[in-house]
């Protein structure tokens, strides 16, 4: 597959996402930028949010992770549902009664202001860590297939790529974003669609008989049922639950688009609509996932994890199947980046520098102030693809999803504590609360089988670092006078 027809058709996808973005950024301003003017269509949010939610690290790793999990991550997806109504019927209410454009505001209305910036800092922190992780896995596939052979060094295409992200999210912000999203995500599900349906075609199976050959070979188990394994179904599915309400209901980025929807009603709508959706997708990933496998087994390819959905894209298909593989990476990519830098930006201007509450600083400066952070951001991601690289790890989504019970837990217990008490925190303790409860748990990860002999801590880490820091703040709290909102 020729490098120059690859590199030609990820131009020209680019200038169409720019195309759209300088069309939906025209006349636009700060409130453009942090929620879209809350006037976004509930129908195109929901649709560009499943390439927000699934990246380029769901295109990848999940099915190149069937040859040894088989399809335990469905157990996690299911759990994503009553995560999503917990948002849809708790989260969302919230902010909206509370007019929020930063959800982290809701911290300082309920436990205060030190308790609002910890808060933010966290997501920053995980934001950052989460999405670099995700480019770096995308930036990899693009530098090994296309931009290596023109002698490109790894640097320069991640330096390139944010550049692009830059061009179309400058000035449009959320605005912008949910449109391109919603491209993004047609072009990544199309890809999907196309390259399960050829690997069927090239293996001369119909759908049922691949799901036998799976069963056959151990690939399609979904359920666990030994309790001690970090797979064991109750487990993932109470991680799943705790994932999606950490890392979308309280994640900047994620409700930063949930919240420009014009009503409480048609975000719900977006979000319930969105949690359906994610069910039939994900298991399309797993099973496209198995068929890899096995085709794998049958050309005797010695790729596997991250590296078999690209080995066997670029290097086993026909040319028109690797240039719609490359077009769904990318739109995989973007949507992941673009709207984690956006957020990060409208955090960092809101939650830490106060841009709200600067009556000293007019529209001009506070754009000033907005692009000037969105250029540090894409100076940090590039040094963060760059370390990763450096550690170079064999399955990007496990990194992502560890960094994840690192980061959220804290957010966890915060929001819980806010929501489910009425006691008054000390708001000067909360940092040392938020720091402490991430170190205990690392300490119990990484000596797990002292502490804990056979059993096995999964994700459900993420859960006890939120309990951890619940009951920290419980300790350094006392009963409120009165009702806080």
């Amino acid at each position: 597959m020729s490098a120059t027809l690859l590199f030609s058709f990820v131009i020209a996808y680019f200038v169409l996402l720019l195309t759209v973005a300088w069309y939906t950024s025209r006349n636009s301003n700060n409130e453009s930028f942090f929620i879209g003017n809350r006037n976004s269509n509930w129908m195109l949010v929901s649709f560009g949010m499943i390439g927000t939610s699934l990246s380029g690290v769901t295109f990848v790793s999940v099915p190149g992770a069937v040859g040894k999990e088989s399809f335990a991550y469905f157990q996690v997806t299911l759990g994503y549902l009553i995560g999503y109504l917990v948002i849809a019927y708790v989260l969302l209410p919230l902010y909206y009664r509370l007019n929020l454009t930063s959800i982290y505001n809701y911290l300082s209305t309920r436990l205060g202001f030190t308790s609002y910036k910890t808060g933010a800092s966290f997501f920053i922190l995980s934001r950052t860590l989460g999405a670099t992780a995700r480019l770096y896995l995308v930036v990899k596939i693009l530098q090994d297939a296309i931009l290596e052979s023109f002698g490109i060094p790894f640097w320069a295409t991640t330096l390139i790529i944010l550049a692009m992200i830059l061009l179309y999210t400058y000035e449009g912000g959320v605005k912008t974003i949910v449109w391109t999203d919603t491209l993004q995500t047609t072009c990544m599900l199309a890809g999907l669609i196309i390259c399960t349906i050829y690997i069927l075609n090239k293996m001369n199976m119909g759908f049922g008989e691949s799901l036998n050959e799976m069963e056959q070979k151990g690939f399609s188990q979904i359920f666990f049922t030994d309790a001690d394994s970090k797979f064991f179904f109750l487990k993932q599915i109470l991680a799943g639950a705790f994932i999606t309400i950490t890392m979308t209901g309280m994640d900047q980025e994620m409700m930063q688009k949930n919240i420009s929807v014009r009503t409480l009603k048609d975000s719900q709508k977006n979000v319930i609509t969105l949690s359906v959706i994610m069910l039939f997708v994900i298991l399309l990933f797993l099973f496209l996932g198995g068929l890899l496998q096995l085709y794998a087994g049958q050309q005797n390819l010695s790729a596997t994890g991250d590296k078999l959905f690209p080995e066997i894209a670029l290097n086993h298909m026909p040319p028109v199947v690797s240039i719609i593989f490359i077009i769904a990476l990318i739109s995989a990519l973007f949507p992941s980046a673009d709207g984690a830098i956006t957020a990060l930006t409208s955090s960092f201007c809101i939650d830490i520098l106060g841009m709200k509450r600067r009556e000293d600083w007019n529209d001009a400066k506070k754009k000033q102030m907005r692009q000037r952070t969105h250029l540090v951001f894409a100076f940090i991601f590039l040094l963060f693809v760059l370390l990763f690289k450096w550690v170079n790890d064999p399955s990007m989504i496990g990194v992502i999803l560890k960094v994840a019970t690192y980061t959220y837990g804290p957010l966890l217990g915060l929001f819980t504590f806010g929501i489910i008490t009425k006691r008054k925190v000390i708001d000067k303790a909360v940092p040392f609360i938020c720091i402490s409860s991430p170190v205990i748990c690392f300490i119990l990860d990484k000596f797990q089988k002292e502490i804990f002999g056979a059993y096995q801590i999964g994700l459900e880490l993420l859960i006890i670092n939120g309990l951890l820091t619940f009951t920290g703040l419980l300790l350094f709290s006392k009963h409120a006078n009165k009702t806080i909102a």
